[in-house]
């Protein structure tokens, strides 16, 4: 299944007067049975969260973990070999996957709320998904273990599209290298994209998180206009808008999580940065976006508008631990300075 570089009304728009080059993803192949166990297996290990305070991040066991040549082996040989390999390597930790390091800064942030006030409740709780059975988990369990992962628990769905899961566990972000299981966790209202295998050198010792404005953080509504009408009527609609808050794209509910997170902790002591990387021009289309981040009470680290230039250089510096975008050029552009990138798609049928 290809990954779309997103076309129509929702396409991400760079607002230049020449047409935009699109790109493909790779091709990643998902597949579901739909009709197996279900099984959660709590991490005894672990002090459980509150589940009424906790901030639940689910995170699909392939983007946690390198295992490309295990899903390849499943879709060739099937899922008996698949269990059989995992079984008999199940002692053999798995490699590190792009998730990895946005896992660790995330229990940073968990030790220094703790550190701060150790009876705090509002802690990150991150939840590991695999689409197979429990069967051949225990080398997932065993890699967890293995890297001191804090993930409280195991959801193993036997082939289940986990949307449902995700819902009922009132997840606050998925991250997942399946595209159907993004897109049906966007179509439920939960803030989720689309990770690819690369390799990433970050080890920032703050939780850096980067966001693309339009279709984004923000709603796709410029976009659309954009796209039906061009250039100079994005900037007078831009204009006559300016008083009147963005809508909310599918980031936003996670970076106001961010936000508030943020306010645990003096300025000095933060442990959390947030970028907006936008694709918007600073001096006619910046505006509306500053008042909107304004009126939503979300304070943002740092805001770059990039009038169209390409993000790779300026992700490069900042260092990112992941980068949402729904321009699979500008994911494409992420990837080649090493930055995890986090493909939002759009127009989810």
């Amino acid at each position: 299944m290809a990954i779309p570089a997103c076309s129509g009304p929702c396409a991400p728009a760079h607002y230049q007067d020449v047409p935009e080059r699109r790109e493909e993803l790779p091709e990643f192949d998902c597949v579901l049975k739909m009709e197996s166990t279900f099984e959660v297996i709590l991490n005894t290990q672990l002090k459980q969260k509150d589940p009424k305070e906790a901030i639940s991040i689910a995170i699909s066991a392939r983007a946690l973990f390198d295992m490309e040549e295990e899903h390849e082996l499943f879709l060739t040989e099937g899922e008996e070999e698949f269990v059989s390999h995992q079984i008999t390597n199940e002692n053999i930790p798995l490699k590190e996957g792009i998730v990895a390091p946005f896992v660790k800064a995330i229990q940073m942030v968990n030790n220094k709320l703790l550190a701060r006030d150790p009876e705090e409740k509002q802690l990150f709780e991150i939840i590991l998904l695999s689409t197979h059975s429990a069967e051949g988990g225990v080398r997932i369990i065993n890699s967890v273990n293995h890297y001191d992962l804090e993930i409280s628990k195991f959801c193993f769905l036997g082939g289940k599209d986990p949307a449902k899961y995700l819902h009922s566990e009132d997840v606050k972000l998925f991250l997942s290298a399946c595209e159907t299981s993004v897109c049906n966790a966007l179509k439920k209202d939960i803030p989720a994209a689309l990770v690819i295998q690369q390799k990433s050198q970050i080890k920032e010792s703050h939780l850096k998180v980067a966001f693309d404005g339009d279709s984004v953080l923000f709603s796709d509504e410029t976009d659309t206009v954009f796209h039906e009408k061009g250039l100079d009527e994005v900037i007078k609609y831009e204009k006559d808008m300016e008083h009147v808050p963005i809508g909310e794209g599918p980031m936003k509910k996670f970076a106001m999580i961010l936000g508030e997170m943020k306010k645990k902790f003096s300025p000095e002591n933060d442990p959390i940065c947030t970028y907006l990387v936008t694709a918007r021009s600073g001096n006619k289309l910046g505006i509306r976006a500053i008042k909107t981040l304004r009126s939503w009470g979300l304070k943002i680290d740092e805001a770059f508008f990039m009038a169209g230039s390409p993000k790779g250089p300026l992700l490069a510096h900042i260092q990112p631990h992941i980068f949402f975008d729904d321009n699979a050029r500008n994911i494409k552009g992420a990837r080649e300075y090493g930055i995890p990138a986090a493909f939002v798609p759009c127009g989810c049928e």
